[in-house]
This record gives structure tokens, C-alpha cells and sequence, in this order.
């Protein structure tokens, strides 16, 4: 299968997803990440429609890109106004991008509703629009906007404003599922036909409101299409846009066609992860191909066929795309998960040690009362750790007292914490305030170590969740508080639980301490 060239819209489509916001700062950097990863055009937004946009094109001409061209989007020419007349189309040719995408009306009823003009006036708009920029710009594309439901509408006028794209002279026809609702055996069929009619080389560009948005798009290119569209993760308006994060593999590896490298490929998850964070979003862990979860394994005899063969429950190796093979720990795991688990940590562990059926027995118990390690890995390693007798126990907390005071209605609560701590045979004898009791209660215990290991002053705590487990208790429920803590090397989760949320958080706020100082002593 011959090359397909990938078009991502992340930077203006994506964009349009709820809770989602680039600065311009954001967009610059995540479109270097996308020209690493190979993409062969970036659409950097709508210049016509907000100085954000019209920065940024001003802004990427000063940085040097590898292979990516840059493309901005707009529309159509308005009626009744000529091309070199119309604000949108001036200003789409004045940010001088590499390439102008721009969209026209394919189904009638949107030319009858939406623009109100009669149907050969709309096909005078695609074709002077599109002749007028390709006079001015090195590419020009054009997106046939809602085709598949305009084709369902009425095929002769939807194949009808192609040919005016085509009698432009464009150098792409992008083919939009714009509402997200054609199936990919609808695509199919509809693609075999506009090929009957248009020379000019076909995209294809879906919505996900079907859930078919990766599917429509992978079919597409079955058929023909040479160009794809599509967000990274899959962010758009809605439902979101195709994932490039999925299409991406399967065109590379299952449908053979060399769209990126073997080394660009293997940027793919830490691409995903980068414009989550820039985002502001967590990952997504349940994402095909590029989520932690997408190559891992928790029941014990997936574990123990994988470790001979990885085939056996994975559909490619997970390397390829950046990721790798997790072996998570829980109620399912057999001897085969711990022993895989105490690998990843070079712990030597063998079956048929007594050691290792004590850890999976203890596991089971902990889980029964509401552990869960697999955000929590770092109190699993601790957990084996002091089964196999190798932990170092850096302190010992005698004792710990938090206290929250509201003085007045209106007054914020104050938290103090007091903590006593033995470090060999020394005692620390500490308080802290802290905004909430479980702030303050980590700053005392870092007031109290800190003296005796200054390296916990690299410590930070990046996320910490409360989730109150199931057992019709109400307000005496048990709380499992899962906390991830890092410093400039790595991160790391624990967990605790208790019927008390101050206990709980101590018990992730202790093993994330206890690990950090057992990681330093390697």
C-alpha cells in the first residue's frame, strides 16, 4: 500500500472539544511534537476567525520545522461577494501558510437552510473560492463538508460540488462525515462511487458519534484515500474526531503503509501523554494502542501465557508505539503476575517459594479490604520488599495528632499537625500547619525527615485521590486514598485505606516517603 499522507487538525478541530484550550505558547509546542512524530500537515487554526489563531501563524514562521507544512483552515468564499473581496479568504492567503484547507456546503439542505441560495450559486462559491486560492497559495485543499449525508441526500448534487472542487484544480478533496453518523460499510460503498466520477485524490476527514470515526477512516484508505484527518487522542467537538493515536499503528503496522517511521512511531504515546497534559486532562489509561492499559495484564493466566509468548493476549507489541507490557496486581493475580511484578523490580522470586505464596495471600487480604495496587506500585514493591526481609526501615512514627479549628462562621478551618519520629536513636518531635489536615500533616513529616534525609526535600506530591469504597456505611465508610508523588527521575503511586481519611492518607504519605528514601540507597 503506497504512503498516506496524515493531516492533523488537534491545533483548530481539536480545540473545539469541551474543556479543552491551547495558548498560543501550547500550540507552538505541540506542533514541534507532531512534526517529530512525522505528521506531513498541521492545520493551525482558523486565521479568519480569532487573534489567537493569527498569532500563531505569525508565530511558527519563526521556528524551524523538520518535514511538517503548516495549513489553515477557513471557508468559502460569502455569496455575493467576490473572492479578492472576501475578508475570510484575504485573510487566510495573508497568514501565508504552507497550505489553505477550506470547507464548502456538499448537502443541499444545508445550502437551502444554512447559506439560504439556490444550489448552483453554491457550486460558483466552491469553485471561484477554491480557483482564486490556488492562485495564491503553494497547496490548496477542500473540504466537502457533512458529503456522506449530502450523498445520502441526493448523490447527483453532492458529486456535483467535487466536480467544482475538481474544476479548481485542488490538489486534495477531503470527504467530511461531519456529524459523526455514517457506518464504515456506508463509506465504503459511497467512496467506490465517487471514484467512479473524480480523478482529483481523496481525504477523508470523521466525527466519533457513532463510535466508528478510526473504522470510517481506516476504510477510506482501503478504498483508495490518500490523505487522513484526524486529532491527537481523538479530541474534537462532541464526540470527538478520528485518533490519529489509533490510526496511526494501524496504517503503519496492520495495513502496511508507510506513513511515519519506525523511530517516529515510537514518539506516539509520549506524543498522547504531552497534549493530555497540555490540555489539562489525565490520560486516558483505556486508549487502544497508547494507554497504560491498552498492553496490560492482571488475570493470572494471561500473565503466564504472555510471559512465554506475548502474542497470546497482546496484538503487537507495544514497543512499537512507545508503550510496554504492564503486569498489574490484584484479586485475579496468580503466582505468574508476582512473579513477573517482582522481575520489573529485579527481585528475585521463585514459584515455588513459600515467600511468594505469602505476598499473593497477603495481597488477596488487602485487596478484600479495599487495596488496590494498580495506580499503586510503589507500596506493592514495598509490600515485597519487606515479605523477602531486603527493606531498609529509614524511621519509625511514634505517633501523630492533627487538629482542625474553626474559629469563626465565616473563617477558613486551620489544620495543624503534630508528629513524633524516630530516625536511628534519635527522636523528632515536630509540627506544622498546612492548608487542610492532609497538607499539614505532610509538611510535619517532612519537617520531622528532612534533617536526617535532605534528599526528601526533592519530593513532591502530584496527585492524590479519595475514593469512598462501597459498603452502604455512609459517612463510616472506608476511604482508599491512592496518592502519586515523584521528583525530578520518576513518579510513583501508593495507597491507603482506613475508615478514617487522615489514616489512609498517612499510609500513602508514609509509603511514598519510605519508597523514595529505599529508591535512594540503589
Amino acid at each position: 500500500m503506497s504512503a498516506v499522507k496524515l493531516y492533523d487538525t488537534t491545533l483548530r478541530d481539536g480545540t473545539q472539544a469541551e474543556d479543552i484550550s491551547f495558548l498560543v505558547e501550547d500550540k507552538i509546542r505541540i506542533a514541534h511534537k507532531l512534526d517529530e512524530l512525522g505528521i506531513h500537515y498541521i492545520e493551525g487554526g482558523w486565521p479568519g476567525s480569532n487573534p489567537k489563531d493569527v498569532a500563531f501563524f505569525k508565530d511558527i514562521k519563526k521556528e524551524k520545522l523538520s518535514q511538517a507544512k503548516i495549513a489553515a483552515f477557513g471557508s468559502t468564499r460569502r455569496a455575493k461577494v467576490t473572492p479578492d473581496k472576501d475578508n475570510n479568504i484575504k485573510t487566510l492567503i495573508a497568514a501565508e501558510p504552507d497550505a489553505i484547507t477550506i470547507f464548502g456546503k456538499t448537502w443541499d439542505f444545508h445550502v437551502r437552510e444554512a447559506l439560504r441560495i439556490p444550489l448552483e450559486e453554491n457550486l460558483e462559491l466552491i469553485y471561484d473560492s477554491l480557483e482564486f486560492l490556488k492562485q495564491n497559495a503553494p497547496e490548496v485543499f477542500y473540504d466537502a463538508e457533512h458529503f456522506f449525508d449530502g450523498y445520502k441526500a441526493n448523490p447527483e448534487y453532492a458529486i456535483k460540488t467535487l466536480l467544482a472542487a475538481e474544476q479548481a484544480k485542488v490538489d486534495c478533496i477531503i470527504l467530511c462525515d461531519t456529524n459523526g453518523g455514517t457506518m464504515p460499510f456506508e463509506v465504503a460503498d459511497i467512496i467506490k462511487d465517487v471514484r467512479k466520477h473524480i480523478t482529483t485524490p481523496l481525504g477523508i476527514h470523521t466525527h466519533n458519534d457513532s463510535e466508528c470515526a478510526v473504522a470510517n477512516s481506516l476504510i477510506a484508505v482501503a478504498e483508495g484515500i490518500v490523505q487522513v484527518q484526524g486529532t491527537i487522542n481523538g479530541f474534537g467537538e462532541r464526540c470527538g474526531n478520528a485518533n490519529l493515536c489509533s490510526i496511526i499503528p494501524a496504517l503503519k503496522i496492520k495495513m502496511k503503509s508507510e506513513c511515519v517511521s519506525d523511530d517516529q512511531m515510537k514518539h506516539l504515546r509520549d506524543l498522547s501523554r504531552f497534549v493530555f497534559e497540555l490540555a489539562n486532562l489525565s490520560p486516558n489509561k483505556h486508549q487502544p494502542y497508547v494507554g497504560n492499559s491498552a498492553f496490560a495484564h492482571k488475570g493470572g493466566v494471561h500473565v503466564s501465557a504472555i510471559q512465554r509468548h506475548p502474542e497470546t493476549y497482546e496484538h503487537m507489541r507495544p514497543e512499537l508505539v512507545g508503550n510496554c507490557t504492564r503486569v498489574l496486581v490484584s484479586d485475579l493475580s496468580g503466582r505468574a503476575n508476582i512473579l513477573a511484578k517482582a522481575e520489573e523490580f529485579n527481585i528475585n522470586l521463585d514459584s515455588k517459594d513459600p515467600v511468594t505464596l505469602e505476598i499473593l495471600d497477603n495481597i488477596k487480604d488487602m485487596e478484600n479490604r479495599g487495596y488496590q495496587f494498580e495506580g499503586a506500585e510503589a507500596s506493592f514493591e514495598l509490600l515485597m520488599k519487606k515479605a523477602l526481609g531486603t527493606h531498609r526501615k529509614h524511621f519509625n512514627v511514634i505517633g501523630f495528632r492533627v487538629i482542625d479549628e474553626k474559629r469563626h462562621e465565616e473563617d477558613k478551618p486551620l489544620s495543624e499537625a503534630t508528629i513524633m519520629v524516630k530516625v536511628g536513636g534519635k527522636m523528632e518531635h515536630t509540627a506544622a500547619e498546612g492548608s487542610g489536615p492532609v497538607n499539614a500533616l505532610d509538611n510535619a513529616i517532612r519537617k520531622a525527615l528532612e534533617k536526617f534525609y535532605p534528599k526528601l526535600k526533592e519530593l513532591k506530591l502530584l496527585d492524590y485521590k479519595v475514593r469512598v469504597l462501597p459498603a452502604g456505611l455512609g459517612t463510616a465508610s472506608s476511604i482508599r486514598v491512592l496518592i502519586e508523588s515523584g521528583d525530578k527521575h520518576s513518579r510513583w503511586g501508593t495507597v491507603g485505606v482506613s475508615d478514617n481519611i487522615i489514616d489512609a492518607s498517612y499510609q500513602a504519605l508514609i509509603d511514598s516517603i519510605d519508597y523514595k528514601l529505599n529508591k535512594s540507597d540503589e
